[in-house]
């Protein structure tokens, strides 16, 4: 039996595998990363825990899934805050990469403010929710624990993706400059 060759016209004409490093940002990538690790791990932590407790006992803990979703919802967003400052949010690669240069990158700096403004306007009005649920005493149903413990992070980390946003619009604006 013969094994392939280590290169031959299938390999040679390969793309380059995409370019990983990140553009420079003024507040660094990495907190992004770290908390998604962080949240990651806390979910491994209590799932594994939970399937233990289960597994020895025939109950469960009550707080796990209540804690689960809303780290699933902060990871979504912190996720998207990663993708806004990447520039890899979803967007229909037909029109964004067709065109001239400046076409595109103005596309890009559009872009970038409607995700600025989304989420700028999503920050301020979930800050109204988070009051709300502050000043009415709300507690989570699962364990009774005060509501605005969870609410509080969509205005903080939509603000996060609004100034992500903000900053990619600077940096695409910044590309169209001479030097």
């Amino acid at each position: 039996m013969s094994h392939p060759p280590e290169s031959g016209p299938l390999l040679d004409n390969a793309a380059p595998p995409p370019e990983t490093t990140d553009e420079a940002t003024r507040v660094p990538l990495a907190i992004e990363d770290w908390l998604t690790v962080l949240i990651m791990a806390a979910l491994a932590l209590i799932t594994f825990a939970n399937v233990l407790v289960r597994y020895f006992t025939n109950s469960s803990f009550a707080w796990t899934e209540e804690f689960s979703v809303v780290l699933m919802i902060l990871l979504a967003l912190v996720a998207g805050s990663a993708a806004v400052a990447r520039d890899r949010h979803i967007r229909i690669e037909y029109f964004a990469e067709a065109g001239s240069p400046a076409r595109r990158r103005r596309l890009a700096q559009f872009g970038a403010l409607m995700v600025a403004l989304l989420f700028g306007v999503i920050a301020v009005l979930s800050v109204r929710i988070v009051w709300d649920d502050y000043k009415f005493g709300e507690t989570s149903p699962g364990i009774g624990v005060p509501q605005w413990w969870y609410s509080i992070w969509l205005p903080v980390v939509s603000l996060a993706i609004a100034l992500r946003a903000l900053g990619l619009f600077v940096r695409r604006s910044r590309e169209g400059r001479a030097p």
